[in-house]
C-alpha cells in the first residue's frame, strides 16, 4: 500500500509499503482520511528519535486520524462498514495490570501508532481494535476527528486538574496543546482562562479565534500578574504547564492559590529546576499526565455540542501526495501554524 515513511532520520518518502496486516475479530479495517501531523511526527524526522524511541528501520509516520470503517470483525458490534470514525492509537495490552487498574495509557507495553517501532497510519488502509476506534457524530468533520487525539491531551489534563465550576486557569504555552488545553478547561467548566507565551504568532491566533474565552498574554512585554489583576483575578486555581520549557517553572508557584493545583503537561528535554518550598508553603497539589485515558467519547461530545470548537485549530492543508511536502513544511517550526492536516485521496 501506499505510505508515508520516515526512512531515516532526514529522509521521508511517499511509497509502496508491504504490511501484512492481519484482522481479529475483535477488529476492524479503515481508510484513513485525514491525518494531523504531530510534533512528535516532526521530531521523529529532524532527530531520529525521543528519548529512548529511536527509529531504526522505515516507519511509517502519523497518529493522529480519522478515516472510514471498511471492514468489520465479527466481535464488533458498534460499528458497521461505512461509518465515520476517528482511532485512539495507543494500543495496549488488554490483559495488563495498568488496562485492568484503568489506567491502560500508563501500559508499558502500549503500542502507540509511529512510535518505534510501531508503524503509524498514513497509509492506505489500518487495522485497529474496535474498542478503541469512535464513531463520529454527523455533524463532526473528519478534520475535527482527527483532532480529537490532541484534544484528548487537553481534556485528560483538565480532569485530571478536578476543575470546579468557576475555577481561573492560566496555560504556560501556546502551542497545540497549550491551545487545547485552554480550551478543554474552559469546557469543563472555568470562569476565566489566560494563555502565556512568547510567540506573538500564537497568542494573535488565540486572539483572532478564541478571545471570548481565553486571554492571551505576551511574556515579551505583559507581566502574568499585571494582565491577572487587570482581569480582577489575584491568583489562579490551576496552573496548566504545557510549554515544557525550564523557564515556565521559574515563580510558576507564585501565580497559584493556596491549596491550588499545578498540572504537568509539557515534557522538558532534561531535569528542571523546582522551588520545592514555595510550593510547601501553599500546599500545592501537583498532578501529571501521559498522553490521555478513557476520554475520545467525552472530546468528541464537546465538539459535537459546539462547546469545544476546534475547526481554527486546522491552519494548513495537503493533499496526500503531498505529504513529503507537508513534513518538510513541519520540520521548519512555523510560528504561524497549529496544525497542519493530510488529507487523503484513496
Amino acid at each position: 500500500m501506499k505510505a508515508v515513511v520516515l526512512e531515516d532520520k532526514g529522509k521521508i518518502s511517499l511509497r509502496d509499503f508491504d504490511l501484512d496486516d492481519q484482522m481479529t475479530a475483535d477488529d476492524v479495517r479503515i481508510k484513513p482520511v485525514a491525518v494531523g501531523i504531530c510534533g512528535s511526527d516532526v521530531h521523529y524526522y529532524k532527530e531520529g528519535n525521543i528519548g529512548n524511541f529511536i527509529v531504526k528501520e522505515p516507519m511509517i509516520l502519523g497518529h493522529e486520524a480519522s478515516g472510514v470503517v471498511t471492514e468489520v470483525g465479527a466481535n464488533v458490534k458498534h460499528l458497521s462498514v461505512g461509518d465515520r470514525v476517528c482511532m485512539e492509537p495507543g494500543i495496549p495490552n488488554f490483559k495488563s495490570t495498568e488496562t485492568l487498574q484503568g489506567m491502560y495509557n500508563l501500559d508499558p507495553d502500549v503500542a502507540f501508532w509511529a512510535t518505534p517501532p510501531i508503524h503509524g497510519c498514513l497509509r492506505e488502509s489500518v487495522v485497529h481494535p474496535g474498542s478503541l476506534t469512535f464513531k463520529l457524530p454527523d455533524n463532526v468533520s473528519f478534520h475535527e476527528g482527527a483532532l480529537v487525539e490532541p484534544v484528548a491531551i487537553g481534556m485528560h489534563s483538565a480532569n485530571k486538574a478536578e476543575i470546579s465550576s468557576g475555577d481561573t486557569a492560566l496555560v504556560m504555552g501556546a502551542g497545540t496543546i497549550g491551545i487545547v488545553t485552554a480550551l478543554a478547561a474552559e469546557a469543563s467548566g472555568c470562569s476565566k482562562v489566560f494563555i502565556a507565551d512568547i510567540k506573538k504568532e500564537k497568542l494573535d491566533f488565540v486572539k483572532k479565534h478564541y478571545s471570548a474565552r481565553v486571554t492571551a498574554i505576551d511574556l515579551k512585554s505583559q507581566a502574568i500578574k499585571d494582565v491577572l489583576t487587570a482581569s480582577d483575578v489575584d491568583l489562579v486555581d490551576i496552573v496548566f504547564e504545557a510549554s515544557g520549557s525550564p523557564k515556565a517553572f521559574e515563580g510558576i508557584a507564585d501565580y497559584v492559590k493556596p491549596g491550588g493545583t499545578i498540572v504537568l503537561i509539557g515534557m522538558p528535554s532534561g531535569p528542571v529546576p523546582l522551588d520545592i518550598v514555595s510550593l510547601q508553603a501553599k500546599e500545592l497539589n501537583i498532578k501529571t499526565i501521559f498522553r490521555y485515558v478513557n476520554i475520545y467519547p467525552r472530546v468528541i461530545n464537546l465538539i459535537s455540542s459546539g462547546k469545544l470548537n476546534v475547526k481554527p485549530l486546522v491552519t494548513s492543508t495537503y493533499n496526500f501526495k503531498d505529504a513529503v511536502k507537508a513534513m518538510e513544511y513541519a520540520a521548519t517550526l512555523p510560528n504561524d501554524e497549529i496544525k497542519i492536516m493530510i488529507d487523503t485521496d484513496f
